[in-house]
């Protein structure tokens, strides 16, 4: 198990099948055609066998025929004669063949013929004698004893080409019986070197498994940690933005105040120090009096301006009128000079203080883009509070825009979100090319806690 943990087994495992397969289908066909061969010359040899056999009997039945013969001279004896010559014969012609590669085997049927022919050339001499009607040298002939020896001696020979048959049949057979036990060995090494590989490649697959587990494990880990980092720096950016906004309008209410009270008086103190001037030099410099109305003017439209930039800076109609008026206002404001045709429906809702001028904040936002971006023609501002949620939607009948689509400039729609999310509530932006925009914030009213979202 050491040596495995030391080698990686991942690359071996397919050779090693590769291997194994190779050597099982080569050991499986030699067995079979080792052993298709083996009995092929067991065939042959039982048909030897069974010719020997057949060349014995035949021989013995051509003798039983030409004693028949000799003792009733009849010729219808000669017919299991001829047929047992005949059946010689064809016992030869097989075994001939059988012994053609066979040389040890080719002498003692060399002798077999020899002898064979011996024995019958003289049944067919004492047949040819019987029938000559010399039946005395025909019996002299039977009785010389001859013919015994003749036929001891092709028994014998026959026995022992027999014998050499039994021998090879038996090598036979145990060549069939070691090519079987050499093919059982060789399987059960295969199958053994078969479990290895399936081992190997069940071990290497759950290590895989293992590695791929632990990865998706630490993948997982990281996600969890990015997410959780993600997150964490939202929260800051929220409540730096947050922070920053609140900084801003302080800072703007702090800048109002003092042009209302500081330069406001000035201008206040000059006005009617030049009605003072007006009213002293009327008699006694007429030629100044246009010098001092356009001083009169010039100041009518410091005050003025200086009223817009207090607006701008702290709508005091937002503390002074209320949410709905304010937007009323702005969207009057802003709808006549850029040919807007501006839609109002608003509700009084409840809502803090400084989300009251976020909202004032969004919508200003909102129209300033439509009038800058959307060449709309109309604009419709609703403001709702249903179930403890307020919501406020500005929306257009412009160009509209892809919101999946990557926008260099879409810090406000970026600043209007942080703005939102400050508060605690969220904001969706639904647009489409052609179709107009939609930017609509959902609110939590003045008396539902909420937190702002991590």
């Amino acid at each position: 198990m050491e040596v495995l943990k030391v080698v990686n087994p991942g690359r071996f495992v397919f050779p090693l099948a590769c291997l194994a397969a190779v050597a099982m289908l080569f050991i499986s066909e030699g067995s079979y055609w080792q052993s298709v061969g083996s009995l092929d010359n067991l065939k042959a040899m039982q048909d030897a066998r069974a010719s020997i056999r057949e060349l014995q009997r035949g021989m013995l039945d051509a003798e039983t025929g030409e004693r028949g013969y000799l003792l009733t001279k009849r010729e219808d004896y000669l017919l299991p004669y001829r047929a047992a010559v005949a059946r010689v014969a064809e016992s030869f012609s097989v075994l001939d063949r059988h012994y053609a590669q066979d040389p040890a085997s080719r002498e003692l049927l060399e002798r077999l013929h020899e002898l064979t022919a011996t024995r019958l050339s003289l049944l067919a001499e004492t047949i040819r004698l019987q029938q000559e009607g010399r039946t005395g040298a025909a019996t002299e002939l039977v009785l010389s004893g001859i013919d015994k020896e003749a036929m001891d001696a092709i028994v014998q020979v026959g026995n022992q080409l027999l014998a050499h048959e039994t021998g090879k049949v038996a090598t036979s057979r145990a060549d069939i019986y070691q090519t079987l036990l050499l093919s059982r060995l060789g399987v059960a090494a295969l199958s053994a070197i078969s479990l290895l590989a399936l081992f190997l490649y069940l071990r290497q697959s759950a290590a895989l498994a293992r590695h791929q587990l632990e990865q998706r494990q630490r993948e997982q880990s990281e996600r969890d940690r990015l997410e959780t980092e993600v997150a964490l720096r939202t929260a800051q950016l929220t409540e730096l933005a947050h922070h920053l906004q609140t900084a801003r309008e302080d800072e703007r209410s702090r800048l109002a105040r003092n042009l209302h009270d500081d330069l406001g008086a000035l201008l206040t103190s000059a006005k009617l120090d030049a009605a003072r001037i007006k009213s002293r030099l009327a008699d006694r410099a007429p030629e100044a009096l246009d010098l001092l109305a356009h001083l009169v003017g010039t100041l009518n439209g410091s005050i003025a301006l200086g009223r817009r930039i207090i607006e701008d800076l702290r709508p005091s109609s937002l503390s002074n009128l209320g949410l709905v008026a304010t937007l009323e206002i702005l969207v009057a404001e802003f709808a006549a000079p850029s040919g807007l045709e501006g839609h109002c429906t608003l509700q009084p809702v409840n809502l803090h203080p400084t989300a009251e001028l976020m909202v004032y904040r969004l919508v200003q936002e909102a129209i300033t883009n439509i009038a800058k971006y959307a060449q709309a023609r109309h604009v419709w501002v609703s403001l709702t509070e249903r179930d403890g949620k307020v919501e406020v939607s500005v929306r257009d009948d412009g160009i509209g825009f892809d919101t999946q689509a990557v926008r260099s400039s879409a810090y406000g729609l970026l600043g209007m979100r942080y703005r939102v999310e400050a508060q605690g509530g969220t904001l969706a932006v639904l647009s489409q090319p052609g179709q107009g925009t939609e930017i609509r914030a959902t609110l939590a009213s003045a008396g539902v806690a909420t937190t702002p979202p991590l």
